[in-house]
């Protein structure tokens, strides 16, 4: 390994160094609850990666503890994205479930050393008992419990005897901890529900903290290496391995940060409600960022590891530029890619001095791209060209066809214009020209010169395809809801004409549409029938501002975006001992997710902008989200001092969300505006009149209006396409300007439609 390795292959090179272990071995543990996403790809890329380096092993596991959410087809989905991207997990897939009797057994263990409890408080009661930041826990009235009488309570709880909630089981550790996550934190709990593997034969599951440190040790784990948001629960990791004093050797727990892409969302659940929303075909939608829509929309595996190698392993969450993994794919698709001509707005151009068809032999490649590969395209009379590649009132610089400007037909003749066809209203619709036949390309010898050269296709010969122009799917840098979805993010073209040697029955095959970008054949729906293309990228960053260029620097010839490698030394700060209990009042009591309370936890004046406006109004997780997000933005380039809203006006604002007197939606835009003028929220929602409507009598008339004029749509939702309901939804919501009740809307429409 090279001197300038990241900070996890040095810890395991000092394992093996110091004979701590014979064998590396890792593991990739996801919840098989949704699709994997890029960010599993990192993970996936730095354990099998780590254990590949090392002559070690890496098994895939499936942490399948919690059976209300989980299924087979995730565990497929996982399998797959893992073998795409060219990892081997052995023979089998492990499970975690595999292990519940094993698990049971260390539980039992525990009771009798008197470190596990079995607790009957309800979960109010638990979250008023586990005291606060500054404050210590009280324990459970019920951990005095004998051992004995634990012992019965936990297998009459196996045996199924009590309902869900009824009790748990508790690790006896210390209620005054500063890590509140010791504060006897739960080990199992009672769900009664079927499991995709084992059935029924179990009531009691897990909890993941219990469950995990232990499948690592059943495996032989040696290096458990998690994303920082567990970084806390590394100390229940090591109290329940070391208190059950296990045979050594014992994995250990490494953190690194998870992956944060702008224009990007990963939460699973959003991810989940974009697909039950029907705002996506499926997990695989090609705008996904699940590996199984980068696979479908044309990404390579080879680009996205790539990718994950540029970025690096650091200590510190930080948020990467969707172009970086953008240019990965053009550079891995640039040599390989052959060249071709589709034409996607075509014009019909009729060349008079031209009669019957000439094959001309064309390369596949540019001769900078060190591949062979060449085919026969036909030339005739009649070809299209791209609309945009002929003007009649051309701006300045315009190097394409115009009246008295001619153009060559890429690897064919120069052609000029003579004559432009018009209609009644106007609209140019066909092309007279002449070709010069001394103009062929590669053996011209008209004298005549051209500044550039466009593509084409031949009338009679050309094939009929669909083309998906995918974009981002979100239109802002950080999204935060569905609402900042980006409209243009899929334009369908269902009549583009490309040259015939295109069409080919091969699988998996990628093209460079000349000036459009590159382009890969629906995996699911290209038929000879119904050629379908998607677009993979354009051929450079339409996103990027001119006035920020990307930074490049060469390798090998090659442009490569300048990235820093992590280095052993210069890690970031872990969490204080403050910050760590605040990370855990705001998990385990206000139940706030791992990514909000990590922002809220480690900046002091958020976290008491945050306190403060809680005192104003108790709605933990919704202003939660918006000081961690909006106030955080605001707070990017300015002093608390200088904002022009304070804590009171939001928790003003936040009171209207959840008395539903205002969507999020329109919450959005009066934030926006108190950011601007400093008004109170009611004053804003009042002048510019945006209360939510929730009255069926004004939406239902909306709806009634929306179906009658969308009667296909109505008959394919009856025929069982189910995504057609965010269709309807959209439309309503569009009509009423965002004011309409979300939840009524939904209600109203599924009866409507029924």
């Amino acid at each position: 390994m090279s001197e300038n390795k990241d900070f996890l292959r040095a810890i395991v090179e000092e394992d093996l160094n110091s004979k701590k272990y014979e064998k590396i071995v890792t593991r990739f543990p996801p919840e098989p609850n949704g699709f994997p996403h890029i960010g599993h790809a990192k993970s996936i890329f730095i354990n099998f990666g780590i254990a590949r380096d090392y002559n070690g092993h890496c098994n895939l596991r499936m942490d399948d503890t919690n059976p209300t959410t989980e299924d087979t087809k995730y565990v497929e989905a996982l399998k797959d994205a893992v073998t795409w991207l060219g990892y081997d997990w052995g023979e089998n897939v492990q499970f975690t479930s595999n292990y519940f009797p094993k698990i049971y057994e260390y539980a039992i263990e525990l009771i009798k050393m008197g470190k596990a409890y079995v607790d009957s408080l309800d979960e109010e009661q638990m979250r008023e008992y586990r005291g606060t930041v500054t404050e210590a826990g009280k324990r459970s009235e019920f951990a005095s419990r004998s051992i004995e009488e634990n012992l019965d309570l936990f297998e009459r709880m196996k045996n199924g005897e009590f309902k869900d909630g009824e009790h748990v089981l508790r690790a006896k550790i210390d209620m005054s901890a500063a890590n509140m996550k010791l504060r006897d934190p739960l080990l199992y709990r009672i769900r009664h529900a079927h499991h995709f593997r084992t059935n029924d034969d179990w009531c009691i599951y897990p909890m993941y903290d219990f469950a995990h440190c232990l499948s690592d040790y059943i495996e032989g784990v040696t290096h458990s290496i998690c994303t920082l948001e567990f970084e806390n629960n590394r100390d229940i990791y090591n109290w329940v391995l070391d208190t059950l004093q296990l045979t050594p050797p014992r994995p250990y727990q490494h953190e690194f940060a998870r992956l944060g892409i702008n224009y990007t969302v990963m939460s699973k659940r959003k991810l989940l409600e974009l697909v039950n929303k029907g705002l996506v075909s499926g997990w695989d939608d090609p705008r996904m960022p699940t590996i199984a829509g980068y696979k479908r929309r044309g990404y390579t595996p080879e680009s996205i590891l790539t990718f994950c190698e540029q970025i690096g392993i650091a200590k510190a969450n930080s948020m990467v530029d969707v172009s970086q993994l953008e240019f990965c794919i053009r550079d891995d698709l640039n040599t390989k890619s052959p060249r071709v001509m589709c034409v996607l707005d075509p014009i019909k151009v009729v060349i008079e001095n031209f009669e019957g068809v000439e094959e001309i032999d064309a390369s596949y490649y540019p001769h900078d791209v060190p591949k062979e590969g060449s085919r026969k395209i036909p030339f005739s009379k009649e070809v299209y060209i791209e609309r945009e590649d002929f003007s009649e009132n051309p701006p300045k610089g315009y190097n394409r066809l115009t009246i008295d400007q001619p153009v060559r037909l890429r690897h064919a003749y120069i052609i000029t214009c003579k004559e432009v066809i018009k209609d009644d209203n106007g609209n140019i619709v066909e092309i007279r020209a002449e070709y010069n036949p001394a103009s062929k390309s590669g053996n011209d010898k008209s004298g005549i010169k051209v500044k550039s050269a466009i593509q084409w296709v031949s009338v009679n010969e050309a094939k009929k395809i669909e083309v998906r122009l995918y974009d981002r799917l979100f239109k802002d840098e950080a999204p935060e809801t569905l609402d900042d979805l980006n409209p243009d993010s899929l334009k369908i073209i269902k009549d583009a004409l490309i040259e015939p040697a295109v069409i080919t029955d091969k699988v998996d095959v990628r093209f460079q549409f000349e000036r459009q970008g590159y382009f890969y054949a629906d995996p699911i729906d290209y038929s000879d029938d119904k050629p379908v293309f998607n677009k993979i990228v354009g051929l450079k960053d339409s996103w990027a501002k001119k006035s920020k260029p990307k930074t490049e620097v060469k390798t090998q010839n090659k442009p490569k975006i300048e990235t820093k490698k992590e280095v052993v030394h210069g890690e970031a700060e872990p969490m204080t001992e403050s910050q760590k209990a605040l990370f855990d009042k705001y998990t385990n009591d206000l139940k706030l997710n791992n990514e909000v309370s990590n922002i809220l936890a480690r900046d002091e004046v958020l976290s008491n902008f945050y306190e403060d406006s809680l005192k104003i109004f108790n709605s933990p997780v919704t202003i939660a989200n918006i000081v961690a997000n909006d106030v955080a933005k605001e707070l990017k380039d300015k002093t608390i001092d200088e904002l022009k809203f304070n804590c009171e006006m939001i928790s003003e604002l936040v009171k209207m969300i959840d008395e539903e007197t205002i969507s999020s939606k329109i919450a959005k835009q009066v934030f926006e505006e108190m950011t601007k003028t400093g008004e109170k929220p009611s004053k804003i929602v009042e002048d510019k009149g945006l209360v939510q409507v929730s009255d069926p009598a004004v939406i239902l008339p909306i709806i009634e209006n929306v179906i009658s004029q969308n009667p296909e749509n109505v008959e394919k939702y009856k025929a069982g396409n189910n995504k057609l309901f965010g269709f309807f939804v959209g439309q309503v919501l569009k009509a009423t300007g965002g004011k309409a009740n979300p939840k009524v809307v939904n209600e109203l429409i599924i009866k409507s439609l029924k």
